[in-house]
């Protein structure tokens, strides 16, 4: 990545800041505060892709369209009815699969993808072994499609290291991580702990993805 200009600069230091609000409104139960802030720090990543010139490369078009629908996952995911909480996987599953897309007009070095396929079927089958019996029926399909994208997302990450760098696979990881602290708070353990890990390491990725599109400019 190219170092950051004032306006990007300026743009992840709201983040960060709507980030610290989200946290504290968490933390404080508000729920006023996490619709007001949430929305906010997810509109800022947004912008961050924006101004990074996400619009000039087909990479960055793709990783902005991943951005958008994490946006409306993000919001979907604020109400409580399990119904929004389906409609917000299946947006982040499309945000996936915009990051593949993206990654995929990447040169792909094999041995780091193979590395990074058999490290996410490890991780992938010990999850759903994990989360599998807190799962609804209803809702086993959903979550292993939901694995499925990411884990395939976070491989063809690891495939690109030489061409986008290692900030990109961190970024990927970072994502993979945060959707654990999703699940356990949605079907293992709710905790407040959940979102104060879960989050800053899901915006951080997003933020890494956003500034990740400066360095394409066709």
């Amino acid at each position: 990545m190219n170092s950051l200009d004032p306006s990007l600069a300026l743009s992840v230091l709201c983040l960060a800041s709507a980030v610290a609000m989200l946290l504290w409104a968490e933390m404080k139960g508000s729920r006023l505060g996490i619709w007001l802030a949430k929305p906010l720090a997810s509109s800022l990543f947004i912008v961050t892709a924006l101004l990074a010139g996400a619009v000039d490369s087909s990479y960055g078009q793709l990783i902005l369209l991943g951005l958008c629908l994490s946006w409306l996952g993000d919001v979907f995911l604020i109400p409580k009815p399990r119904v929004y909480f389906i409609v917000g996987l299946g947006s982040f599953l499309l945000a996936h699969l915009a990051y593949v897309g993206a990654f995929l007009l990447q040169p792909l070095s094999v041995a780091p993808l193979a590395l990074s396929a058999m490290a996410m079927l490890v991780v992938a089958v010990f999850v759903l072994r994990w989360l599998w019996l807190n799962l609804t029926p209803g809702l086993r399909p959903a979550v292993v499609a939901y694995l499925l994208a990411i884990s395939l997302m976070v491989a063809l990450a690891g495939g690109t290291i030489v061409a986008t760098g290692l900030h990109v696979v961190i970024a990927a990881v970072m994502f993979a991580v945060s959707d654990i602290f999703v699940a356990r708070e949605k079907f293992v353990s709710p905790n407040v702990a959940n979102r104060f890990w879960g989050l800053p390491l899901y915006y951080g990725a997003q933020t890494i993805f956003a500034l990740s599109t400066q360095a394409h400019v066709s």
